[in-house]
């Protein structure tokens, strides 16, 4: 039977290994140490997720790096670690760099500005044979059994179909693409629209401005996407306006619930010890900015969300300064 490996005991991690047993595979799922990997076994997955155990006797976890035995009868591995953990993650847990490598963070490099195949391509990974996977995938919801889609970008479709079959299991469905970079960016930058959207539930702006704010997020992710060579329809799928409006509008969405605290008056670092998860939109914010401003693209949301962030401005202040922006023509990104 095929094997796969999973690096990381996050919830999304979980969640993949979870799947990849569910679809018929065996899995060797990589964490930082015994004693992690001991907690892991002994819940039959993460006590956060509130399932109960969800990890069957194929899922073997095992402390980074991996074995040369194991690694001899992969057919694949994700690496499921928030992005500022990606490229230590991925340098602990030994992954044969001939072994096809998919990406399930959703950020960018802090220091680079990397997308994460990106990472992988530094790394010596082939970049033919890295990936990403995104969409609306809140995994307290998908580790339940109930119905989700994501979409997996590799350049080859064919090593892409191959990951469909792989992760599809149930009522979790994977469609293919060929639009890695669109993926990968679609995936980060829709965090931080879900921090100001978030800040609008917190002042009880109500869904019309959650709304307003998520289609004009749709709207600066796109043409972001775009100026890098990204593909429109990408922003329209799965990876964009499906993830954006999951992330926007429930109630497990971390970036939300980041910016529902700030707008309750918490300052970023205590939101964040509060959530006891990562928050990617929070990393992501002034990395987008970055790149924005070297193809010469404006992002006004992603703007007001990294000054509140960086201190500059309070969340009343950037929600004025957003509704006082000049009246302007509705003009979607388009090729």
């Amino acid at each position: 039977m095929p094997a796969y490996a999973v690096v990381g005991a996050t919830s999304w991690g979980v969640t993949l290994a979870a799947l990849l047993e569910r679809a018929g595979n065996d899995v060797i799922l990589l964490v930082r140490s015994e004693l992690e990997a001991h907690a892991v076994r002994a819940a039959g997955g993460l006590e956060r997720l509130g399932t109960g155990p969800v990890l069957g006797p194929r899922v073997h976890i095992h402390p980074m790096p991996l074995t040369a035995n194991h690694a001899a009868g992969l057919s694949g591995a994700l690496v499921a670690v928030p992005s500022h953990a990606f490229r230590a993650a991925v340098q602990a847990a030994g992954l044969p760099r001939s072994l096809p490598v998919v990406s399930a963070a959703k950020g960018l490099d802090l220091e680079t500005s990397s997308r994460m195949t990106e990472v992988l391509h530094a790394l010596g990974y082939d970049p033919d044979r890295t990936g990403a996977l995104s969409g609306p995938n809140l995994a307290h919801e998908i580790i339940r059994g109930l119905p989700a889609a994501a979409v997996i970008a590799t350049p080859d479709l064919e090593l892409g179909r191959a990951w469909q079959t792989a992760l599809s299991a149930g009522a979790f469905r994977v469609y293919a693409s060929t639009d890695v970079l669109g993926v990968e960016l679609a995936g980060a930058l829709k965090n931080v629209i879900a921090i100001a959207a978030g800040a609008a539930w917190g002042l009880g702006f109500g869904a019309n401005a959650v709304a307003a704010i998520m289609t004009r997020g749709l709207a600066e992710m796109t043409r972001l996407g775009l100026a890098l060579g990204a593909e429109v329809a990408t922003f329209n799928g799965l990876a964009g306006v499906g993830d954006l409006a999951a992330t926007c509008f429930s109630p497990l969405s971390r970036n939300r619930r980041f910016g529902e605290l700030l707008a309750a008056g918490r300052t970023p670092a205590d939101a964040v010890d509060e959530i006891g998860e990562t928050v990617e939109g929070a990393h992501t914010a002034p990395v987008s900015l970055r790149l924005a401003a070297a193809a010469g693209v404006e992002l006004p949301i992603t703007a007001e969300v990294a000054a509140v962030i960086g201190g500059e401005r309070t969340v009343p202040e950037a929600m004025l300064r957003l509704l006082g922006r000049p009246l302007a023509r509705e003009e979607l990104p388009r090729r």
